[in-house]
């Protein structure tokens, strides 16, 4: 039994239960986990500069750069304030897009807490919980772990929540933000190919956000519980 299958139980409404790992080509899959990563950060300076890298880094990988390349040349070509402001409205202020895997399980629901809390015991079992305000499931806090702390672990944490990954990339296409291309290049990382359609996500993992709330702040720190929000 896995780490995550011990913390949650068996995956349920919204979650896919992951294959055994295998992974025929590692090195891409870190180098593209870690490249998406930064790109589905809060763009500034440093993103900019790197892009460059990024490229470098993902062709000597293999990984086909294609899917971000839009998303590139927005980075290098636009000014950085519109591309913040941008980023702000489509991230920070619009659920449509949210980076948070359990928000697309669990929504603002008591029960998320449990999901938040299973994430952060699985970066304790490594020694690397994350520093900083994000929450657990954000997704370049993921991506970041799956690239360069467990790529086992990692993998188990995107392929449960792939529906989330998948609905995001279908909300992101539809919206024509190149964003999209991030999204799909993570999905290539993992086994199977992407549904075309959001009713086909759905009918396969048979689930839709439930509704009730619990704050006005969907992935404020008060939705885990009290003895997670005050643990080091």
């Amino acid at each position: 039994m896995s780490l995550l299958e011990r913390l949650l139980g068996k995956p349920g409404k919204g979650t896919y239960e992951p294959e055994p790992y295998r992974d025929t080509d590692p090195r891409r899959s870190a180098v593209v986990r870690q490249a998406a990563g930064l790109l589905l950060e809060y763009p500034d300076e440093q993103l900019v500069r790197v892009v460059p890298a990024m490229r470098a880094a993902l062709a000597e990988a293999g990984a086909d750069a294609g899917p971000v390349e839009e998303l590139f040349n927005q980075l290098t070509a636009n000014p950085l304030p519109e591309l913040q402001s941008s980023y702000v409205q489509e991230f920070d202020l619009s659920k449509r897009h949210s980076l948070h895997l359990t928000y697309w399980t669990d929504g603002d629901t008591r029960r998320r807490g449990e999901a938040l809390a299973a994430f952060k015991e699985v970066y304790r079992a490594h020694g690397a919980l994350p520093e900083g305000s994000e929450l657990p499931d954000y997704l370049p806090l993921v991506l970041e772990f799956a690239a360069r702390v467990s790529p086992e672990d990692g993998y188990e944490l995107l392929q449960r929540y792939r529906p989330s990954l998948e609905l995001l990339r279908l909300a992101l296409r539809d919206d024509g933000l190149p964003y999209a291309g991030v999204l799909a290049l993570i999905c290539s990382t993992l086994p199977g190919v992407s549904p075309e359609d959001r009713q086909t996500v759905m009918q396969t993992a048979g689930y839709g956000p439930p509704t009730e709330t619990v704050g006005l702040e969907p992935y404020s720190s008060r939705l885990l519980p009290v003895h997670e929000r005050n643990s080091p």
